[in-house]
């Protein structure tokens, strides 16, 4: 199917409305689109017993059919509609006819909303709240159990739904607000209607592409929640996942294709080695086996080399971002899908909205194998082009965490010079500064709790989060200095409910006077230090510039012309006195540097004295 910047195909598969109570349709999705739209091509995927029988024709002026067809299963038929400028909103009238049979469907054409604070794209001026819903809060215990449903809310077990919904954000936008945060991640929302066994209370097993898991709440809780974050300065990012689905998606019953998903028989469970797309002496069999094996046996691994797929996929998140405003998009298991889909998608997803953003999960450890992803690498000429303008910086992550917990010795890059290492090879991505970086997420353990409960060592890796190159992240509860309560390493031992989420708790974080004392000192710093960085334009687009560390010692700056920040990292145990004349080729320009923290102001003509365990940031101005 040939595209442009203005035409992409689209699947539709959920429940639309219908003109005759004859017709045996079940699903039309989703349940209707937009004129003015970017594209102007729609793919209608329709779902009933033997439609694949019948065929469509339209009179609505503006619309026409350019393409429809029946495939393996008998209860499917795909028409692509051509949505022409000049179509108004309203009802289409699809009529649908086999021999002297004959349905109608009365499908919503909307007139597209204003695009005034919708769509804003995230970038280094950002700091993102990565937060689990079923986690947070619950604000509505109406919906922790629907009738129907597999899974019911059991805060006896944290492996179980705990109740945490889109209204429990709602209650508590103001606390990420007031934290500093300017964009809030969500992992998945999309109905996860799977077995209590499994779980999926995290929503990377989706059972419903175009519904909000209504144990969180429903499509229009989710809009409603983005427009009030809108409101309050705060992005959303979408979690999205096009590598699988659950084992109860409605289209395991009856697949469309016999090629729709991969088959586990042939391919079992993938090797999880997302290296192989950058590794050229990879073997096709290793290729296969990442590609084409399922996740885990309860997700469906999905091909999306069969174009009606594809086209579905595309449809659903571009049907997404109109429908709900939303900001940005974070793709799950980003190694997983075929290379070559995945560019074409991050390639008419932004065709569509220019100041859109996307960052894609890329978990490897080498910075080789993670600028692989980035679009346009510079350092690699095999014809690939990944389009995606940001990944997650999984080698910062790791260095944060090793080089924290490594005193300094003989080593290349024993101590703080894994962190230098890492950062020399920048060069590697196109753009670092689009980055996310982190130090830790939901399928990872708690930084306070790798880094072995030094709160020392943790305040030292704040500090560098959120003025290193990219745009930080920080995990729901980091800013409480979470730990692992003793669970040990299982997923949920750092997927902990947030106190006071729950009308049952017997104190609530999300205020000053619920939190322990320690909790207020580290919830101030890290609030400080948020709401600090959004005034620093040298952290948002600045030069990063360092120094080759020295006695585990690492400085380095973030420059611009009229401004600059400088940070100094003492990884030793003791107070040091620290030489500045080394950083002249900066501090030339400057006379004096101010505490972010404590705003007091100091005279960098002269050696700095830098406690032990401690990362100082100095903001310099003319």
């Amino acid at each position: 199917m040939q595209r442009s910047a203005k035409v992409i195909s689209f699947l539709l598969l959920s429940l639309s409305g219908l003109l005759s109570a004859t017709a045996q349709i079940q699903r039309v999705e989703p349940p209707f689109w937009w004129t003015e739209m970017p594209v102007e091509e729609l793919q209608l995927q329709l779902y009933g017993e033997g439609i694949g029988h019948y065929r469509a024709s339209v009179d609505y002026e503006g619309v026409s059919i350019v393409r429809q067809i029946a495939v393996d299963s008998t209860n499917y038929l795909f028409l692509y509609l051509e949505i022409g400028p000049e179509a108004k909103a309203g009802n289409v009238d699809i009529l649908l006819r086999k021999e002297d049979d004959k349905k109608r469907i009365a499908y919503e054409l909307k007139k597209r909303e204003s695009l005034e604070r919708r769509n804003l794209g995230f970038d280094s001026t950002d700091a993102i709240y990565l937060m689990m819903p079923d986690r947070f809060a619950n604000g509505d215990s109406s919906n922790d159990s629907i009738p129907g449903m597999l899974e019911k809310a059991d805060r006896s077990d944290p492996t179980k739904r705990q109740g945490g919904d889109l209204k429990g954000v709602l209650d508590k936008a103001d606390y990420i607000k007031d934290l500093g945060m300017t964009a809030v991640w969500f992992t998945p929302i999309f109905e996860n209607d799977m077995t209590p066994e499994y779980g999926a209370y995290h929503g990377y097993a989706a059972t419903d592409l175009y519904k909000v898991d209504r144990r969180l709440g429903s499509n229009e809780e989710y809009k409603h929640l983005i427009e009030t974050l809108h409101s309050k300065g705060m992005k959303v990012i979408m979690d999205m996942i096009h590598n699988h689905i659950g084992i109860n998606h409605w289209w395991m019953s009856d697949l469309p294709t016999s090629d729709w998903v991969h088959d586990f028989e042939t391919y079992g469970q993938t090797n999880f080695k997302g290296t192989i797309p950058a590794d050229p002496h990879a073997s096709r069999a290793d290729k296969d086996r990442l590609v084409k094996g399922w996740f885990v046996p309860e997700m469906p691994d999905l091909d999306q080399r069969n174009e009606l797929l594809a086209d579905y996929l595309i449809q659903n998140t571009i049907w997404w971002i109109e429908y709900s405003g939303v900001d940005g998009i974070r793709m799950d298991t980003y190694l997983y899908p075929y290379p070559d889909y995945m560019a074409r998608w991050a390639d008419e997803v932004l065709a569509a909205y220019p100041n859109f953003n996307i960052v894609g999960e890329a978990w490897v450890e080498s910075v080789a194998h993670e600028a692989f992803w980035q679009y346009d690498n510079p350092g690699i000429d095999d014809g690939y082009d990944s389009n995606l303008p940001s990944v997650t910086d999984f080698p910062v992550s790791f260095a944060v965490r090793n080089a924290l917990l490594e005193l300094s010795g003989s080593g290349w890059d024993s101590g703080l010079k894994k962190l230098y290492y890492t950062l020399t090879q920048d060069r590697l991505y196109s753009d670092p500064n689009q980055n996310v970086i982190f130090l830790d997420n939901h399928d990872m353990g708690r930084i306070f709790e790798t880094l072995k409960q030094d709160e020392k060592l943790f305040r030292m890796a704040c500090a560098f989060i959120m003025t290193c190159r990219g745009i930080p992240q920080i995990y729901y509860g980091t800013e409480l200095m979470m730990g692992h309560e003793d669970r040990g390493g299982d997923d949920e031992a750092w997927r902990q409910t947030m106190p006071g989420g729950w009308k049952e708790d017997s104190r609530s974080v999300f205020e000053k006077s619920g939190r322990t004392d320690k909790e207020n000192e580290i919830y101030d710093y890290i609030s400080k230090l948020a709401n600090w960085r959004k005034t620093s334009r040298a952290t948002h687009h600045g030069d990063f510039l360092h120094f080759i560390p020295e006695n585990d010692v690492y400085v380095y700056f973030r420059t611009l012309p009229d401004e600059a920040v400088m940070v100094v990292m003492n990884h030793n145990d003791g107070r040091i006195s620290l030489d500045t004349s080394r950083f002249n080729e900066v501090l030339e320009d400057y006379q004096t540097g101010t505490d972010v923290l404590s705003r007091k102001a100091y005279n960098l003509s002269k050696s700095l004295k830098i406690a032990g365990k401690t990362a100082k940031i100095f903001e310099l101005r003319d």
